[in-house]
């Protein structure tokens, strides 16, 4: 990426972030975090990772898709906030980001092979 799209990826996380959190905060039942942004090198499109902390699997995925559905009216929010600093708003397109809970189960599953490993050390001796 160009430094241009980095400062604006930046930008765009910052500003969304804040929105989600004292504008939508009412609107958006749980806590949604915005991860990361890519934006294309024309930037027309931007690429929203959010994480959602919410119980199951279930839960985050309603939370996530009604955030989606919220979609335009974060983008006319984010174009009030930040029309004098780029020339065109970038069309959102939003992702559910799980990499938290991959590595929760990436450690789960590590503690499990470490404890069957310890318990079979143990029964050897």
């Amino acid at each position: 990426m160009s430094i241009r799209t980095e400062r604006v990826a930046r930008l765009l996380q910052r500003e969304i972030a804040s929105l989600l959190l004292q504008d939508f905060s009412q609107e958006v039942p749980g806590l949604v975090t915005v991860t990361g942004v890519r934006v294309t090198k024309d930037l027309s499109i931007a690429y929203v990772y959010l994480s959602v902390l919410s119980g199951s699997v279930k839960e985050r995925k309603a939370v996530f898709d009604h955030v989606d559905s919220l979609r335009v009216e974060l983008r006319n929010a984010l174009a009030q906030r930040i029309r004098h600093q780029v020339r065109k708003i970038p069309d959102l397109r939003l992702f559910l980001d799980e990499t938290h809970e991959q590595a929760a189960r990436m450690d789960a599953l590590f503690d499990d092979i470490r404890a069957e490993k310890e318990s079979r050390d143990a029964g050897d001796s």
